[in-house]
């Protein structure tokens, strides 16, 4: 069952979905969109953060090691 952003249940048939949609537009209850926290942000958002994170945690030798790796990767070498 569907799980609302306060963890209630919602319906999963279409007629209680629609009832719950006639709720909140009377405005009998409130339905607001969940917090942004670190598991509902986008991939994307995640990604970059991780890979700043990274870069400023990895020492220069080893950027340049991972470097030389992908480059062989990419080229053959």
């Amino acid at each position: 069952m569907p799980r609302g952003p306060k963890g209630e249940k919602r319906p999963a048939g279409v007629i209680g979905a629609a009832i719950r949609v006639e709720k909140i537009a009377k405005g009998e209850v409130e339905d607001a969109p969940p917090p942004t926290t670190a598991k509902t942000l986008p991939p994307k958002a995640l990604g970059a953060k991780g890979g700043r994170a990274r870069a400023k945690a990895t020492t220069p030798e080893r950027r340049a090691e991972i470097a030389r790796n992908a480059a062989a990767k990419r080229w053959g070498c």
